[in-house]
């Protein structure tokens, strides 16, 4: 019998006021795999991410997570975003954020839990940040500030991790640190990461996510800088850090 995925998107059409966004996608993500999301800006990336979290709905298809809706599952997913907006005059600290990820499992109107709390101290440890644990979350750099991010979507214990652009406001120093992390997190959990640097994530996924209104899925040894250039122009970076790419072959087609 064949394991239910992780994420599975059949003919699914998208569109917003202006019109399509995302035509005919067909995506199938197994559990425990770890995949790359690339594309141009504008092209979709945001809307696929978002559908997969239940927060649209398609106007055609279907999309599954876990073999069931978006919606019922979202306990067993995490999420990073880009960019997150928040007042700087509100005095919350790095473990007050972090607990925000425990709301799922907490009980509705009572306080958190113990197990929340060390939820939250594991997960502010696991991206190296214990010791601002009770520091402003204002006064972190943007980098502490992604990482406290992370930290939040892994205090749910999640099943699926989707991280966007999670690398974004890292500083070069911290992105080895951060490429550890990664690598740690993906012996327990499926891993979707948005990310226009292909090459930093090169060694941790299996397969890519081209999005440009359309879908395409390349094994990673498929792409080429010229292949990339070809579809999405200067949006993406190709930078094999464990591979020759002058052996790699070319190939053809787009999203």
């Amino acid at each position: 019998m064949t394991e239910t995925p992780a994420i599975e998107l059949s003919d699914v059409w998208f569109s917003y006021d202006a019109g399509p966004v995302l035509r005919r996608v067909n995506v199938r993500v197994a559990e425990g795999e770890h995949v790359c999301m690339v594309g141009p800006n504008g092209g979709g990336k945001t809307t696929l991410l978002k559908l997969i979290l239940g927060l649209l709905r398609p106007d055609r298809g279907q999309v599954r997570v876990f073999g069931g809706p978006p919606g019922e599952k979202r306990g067993h997913v995490g999420y990073t975003p880009q960019h997150a907006a928040f007042d700087p005059q509100f005095p919350v600290s790095a473990a007050d954020v972090v607990l925000m990820g425990r709301l799922g499992r907490a009980g509705r109107w009572g306080p958190y839990r113990r197990d929340d709390r060390r939820a939250a101290d594991r997960a502010l440890a696991e991206v190296g940040l214990a010791d601002l644990r009770n520091g402003p979350f204002a006064a972190l750099s943007g980098g502490q500030r992604q990482r406290v991010l992370i930290a939040r979507a892994l205090a749910a214990e999640p099943r699926l991790l989707l991280l966007d652009e999670p690398t974004a406001s890292l500083d070069i120093g911290v992105e080895a640190e951060f490429h550890q992390l990664l690598g740690r997190l993906s012996d327990r959990m499926t891993l979707v990461i948005v990310s226009h640097d292909v090459g930093f994530v090169s060694q941790l996924v299996t397969k890519v996510l081209c999005v440009h209104g359309q879908v395409a899925v390349h094994p990673t040894d498929e792409l080429t800088g010229e292949l990339m250039l070809d579809l999405y122009g200067h949006d993406v970076r190709l930078i094999r850090h464990d591979h020759d790419c002058s052996t790699a072959h070319k190939h053809g087609g787009g999203a």
